[in-house]
Formats: C-alpha cells, structure tokens, sequence
C-alpha cells in the first residue's frame, strides 16, 4: 500500500540467526508470531529498550495484518511488565514509526519499549550503539524478569 523497501532490501529483522547479524542480537522471548528482542541502538537515558518484531515480514502498520494485534500486545505487555521489575523504571512508553517522514528507517514493522525514568530527555535525546557484553547483562535482567504466563 504505502511502501518504501528498496529492492533486494536484506531485512535485518529477518536475520533469526545470530550469525547473521550485523549488530549484537539478544532474544528476549520468542512467542508463536512475534519476538521480543534488545535493541542494539540505546538512547542515553534509557538503557535497555527492545523492539517487537513479528516473525512475518510486514513494512508498516499499513501492512499489518489485524490478527496480530493479540499477539503483539502480549509480547508489548510482558516485555512493559519485565522492563518494570528488571530496572525498577517508574514508567515504559511505546512508539512506532511509518514511512520516512514518521522515522521508519528499518523495512519490517516493529514497536519499540522504552523504560522511562523521571526527566530522562528520551524524546530530546539521540541514540547510539551499544555493545554486545553490555547488552547480554540487560537481556539477562529481562529474561530473569519475564512474566510467567
């Protein structure tokens, strides 16, 4: 519908092998339809953020289809819930971008998870990337705090 994947797009959230990615990978949980993983891009007053990502390859929310909305909002709950018990953060917050102009910049829909601390800048903020032992000591606190279902 409203698509901007350039031809021969080598999705980086397709690369289930960590073999084959080009930046630290760490799962947080797999369920039927959709992954919860750390995000290797961290913003500096909000360590630890993950992406969901579903298995299917969709570019945006236009492509979406409806029947993932339940599963993706478990994986987005759980992965809220356990980012509250891991890094006692006093709030999460959630966002998601389409197309170019909305900051799309990765061809595979996926909502980010922010843990959010009192006057963190977040949105006035630039990311970067993070390293991989730093980023296997959070993925450990999150699955530690995984909500059982």
């Amino acid at each position: 519908m409203y698509n901007h994947e350039p031809a021969g797009y080598d999705c980086p959230f397709c690369r289930e092998d960590p073999a084959l990615a080009t930046r630290p990978m760490e799962i947080l949980h797999r369920y039927e339809r959709v992954t919860v993983r750390l995000n290797p891009k961290w913003w500096p007053n909000n360590p630890g953020s993950a992406l969901v990502v579903p298995h299917d390859h969709f570019e945006n929310v236009y492509d979406l289809p409806p029947e993932l909305g339940t599963p993706m909002q478990q994986a987005i709950r759980d992965t809220a819930l356990a980012m509250k018990t891991a890094f006692d953060c006093p709030g999460v917050s959630t966002r998601q971008h389409n197309e170019p102009a909305g900051n799309q910049d990765v061809w595979h829909y996926h909502l980010h998870v922010f843990p959010r601390f009192d006057d963190d800048q977040l949105y006035g903020s630039l990311g970067d990337w993070v390293d991989a032992e730093r980023m296997r000591r959070y993925a450990d606190q999150l699955r530690a705090a995984w909500p059982r279902s």
